[in-house]
């Protein structure tokens, strides 16, 4: 149960028209900062903060693309939502083509300084550095990837030119958002991590060295600075000589020990495109996020476990589904825990893992009836020997955002600076990341090399699971992701399995109970209807029951049989993110 505790506290703290000709879109001013509120849309978007729905509206009515729209969500994210995302962090990015369904996915994930080391988060003696040395310093802060990421993809996908996806962003650092509930709450809790930095501390925070309160109007203008530049020169503002120099040498001067971030570091981040990760599920396609997400492969996995039994007929009040989905998590968690990391560093098995022989020799594990004994890692086709587990930080925050356009053309989002306020460091009026307490502590466990470890230049595993499932005709019927570290791909799989096969819209699939496994302990969420059936999955052999809230965070569109697109965000939020 200490896992489970020690993730839920950061968790809980981290988790919210008309269309323009083309020419005219590409020609014309920029619209004026209230016209970011209107709502009009060629097309949908889901995010977890209206006001960044608002901008990537904005920009789809403009005649921009879904890439367009997503960069603006972003970009806006990282002015309204700092404790979750932002340009100081990372992502991963799926697209599916309106017309053929193509795919084609990009990682936009942290990488370690090129001289980071395996012992990097230990100390002289070999024990781990505690946990404010590991996360509120340099050492937790990988280069950052989304600025990266949007280049490539707008390079290939934009509609509208580069520095227009600013104007929101822009629009909101400069003239300033209203504090809401959610992000005051955020900044009361997490005191000693937001206000770490002196320039957070002035943005945030009154005379008192309390957060504004809510209602406040909040200005970012070094910010709005720094979109300009980007704007204006393009990802070079970031990755170039100077800003790399400048970036990582603060970011050095906040290391106390291991490699340091440098200048040629920096300048040398690439956005990678992966292969996606695909599967069939009854006559569904559903695709993810290949490594360094875990998140693709786990969302797959848990799917194709739970294909041979009848979702349907149980329905999402039957006790006996419940137990299934949570035993089906087990053994997707044990494989994702063995094989998954950076394959540009170690051998990750995708095919073996994804493979329909191996995922049902794994489903025949489940009983209808009973639990797990014991839940191991299995042996998939292709399979590296003499793999270790090694212990590492829980993961938490991020967020997520789907948008599709006009021409059906659908982009599925995660990003991330991992908990709450990244690192505590802020640089350019943006939070940088701890991504790179996502590595294991340890580099090898029993004398076995641990596939997630620390190494210079590599980027460390994630949970993100961007998702987009394509019906029998090949059309895109859910774009959805989610916020919420390990939990996320439980949560992307219980919405899916709500819209496929309990036929529920994609708001009341994420309004679903939430339940996950954590080793021998399972987490029911408070108030739902899961807490009346704790009887019956206990005499299933679920012992170790803990009733809390849900830490998760969901957004989807889902297509109507109109063709329309129904926009889902996380009920949970609801109260705490409107301004």
């Amino acid at each position: 149960m200490r896992f489970l505790s020690a993730l839920l506290v950061p968790l809980a703290l981290a988790l919210t028209g008309c269309v323009s000709a083309r020419d005219n879109a590409l020609n014309g001013p920029p619209l004026p900062a209230e016209e970011y509120t209107r709502g009009f849309v060629a097309g949908a978007v889901s995010s977890a903060d209206p006001r960044a729905t608002a901008a990537g509206e904005a920009i789809l009515a403009q005649g921009g693309s879904s890439v367009d729209a997503a960069i603006a969500v972003m970009l806006a994210l990282t002015v309204v939502e700092p404790q979750s995302s932002g340009i100081g962090g990372g992502g991963f990015m799926v697209r599916a083509d309106g017309t053929d369904g193509a795919l084609v996915t990009y990682d936009g994930r942290e990488t370690a300084p090129a001289s980071a080391t395996p012992t990097r988060f230990l100390d002289a003696e070999g024990k781990v550095l505690g946990r404010d040395q590991r996360v509120l310093s340099g050492l937790s802060v990988g280069v950052p990837g989304n600025v990266a990421l949007a280049a490539k993809a707008h390079a290939e996908y934009g509609a509208l030119p580069w520095a227009k996806l600013f104007d929101p962003a822009i629009a909101l650092a400069k003239d300033g958002f209203v504090m809401n509930r959610r992000l005051y709450e955020s900044l009361k809790v997490n005191k000693g991590r937001a206000d770490k930095s002196a320039s957070a501390k002035a943005v945030f925070f009154g005379a008192d060295g309390e957060p504004l309160p809510v209602g406040a109007t909040v200005k970012v203008a070094q910010l709005a600075d720094t979109f300009r530049a980007l704007a204006a020169q393009g990802p070079e503002a970031l990755y170039g000589r100077q800003p790399a120099a400048e970036l990582a040498a603060y970011v050095a001067g906040a290391t106390p020990q291991d490699g340091r971030m440098t200048a040629n570091d920096v300048t040398a981040y690439l956005s990678k495109e992966r292969a996606p990760v695909c599967a069939r599920y009854r006559v569904y396609r559903v695709c993810g996020m290949g490594p360094p997400s875990s998140g693709g492969i786990a969302v797959v996995q848990m799917l194709g476990q739970l294909e041979r039994f009848d979702l349907a007929a149980m329905g999402p009040d039957s006790p006996q589904f419940w137990h299934l989905f949570i035993e089906s998590q087990r053994l997707a968690y044990a494989d994702r825990e063995l094989y998954a990391g950076d394959a540009d560093f170690v051998a990750v098995p995708v095919a073996g893992l994804v493979d329909p022989a191996y995922i049902a020799s794994r489903s025949a594990l489940i009983s209808a009836d009973t639990t797990l004994a014991k839940v191991e890692a299995g042996v998939p086709p292709g399979a590296p020997l003499a793999r270790g587990d090694g212990p590492e930080e829980p993961e938490n925050g991020t967020t997520h955002f789907s948008v599709v356009d006009v021409r059906g053309n659908a982009v599925s989002y995660t990003s991330t600076i991992e908990g709450a306020f990244g690192s505590g460091l802020h640089w350019g009026g943006f939070y940088l990341n701890n991504e790179l307490t996502d590595f294991t502590l340890t580099s090898e466990e029993d004398g076995k090399p641990v596939a997630n470890r620390v190494e210079g230049g590599k980027r460390p595993r994630s949970s993100m699971a961007p998702t987009i499932v394509f019906d029998a005709q090949g059309k895109v019927v859910l774009v959805i992701g989610a916020a919420g570290g390990p939990t996320i791909p439980v949560t992307v799989t219980r919405a899916i399995i709500g819209v496929l096969d309990f036929r529920l819209g994609a708001q009341d699939a994420l309004a679903l109970p939430f339940a996950m496994s954590f080793g021998e302990a399972v987490l029911i969420e408070e108030g739902s209807a899961l807490v009346a059936m704790q009887g019956e999955l206990a005499a299933r052999g679920h012992a170790a029951l803990r009733i809390a809230p849900a830490p998760i965070k969901a957004n989807a569109l889902g297509r109507r049989a109109d063709g329309s697109w129904e926009v889902a965000t996380e009920p949970r939020l609801t109260s705490v993110v409107t301004p």
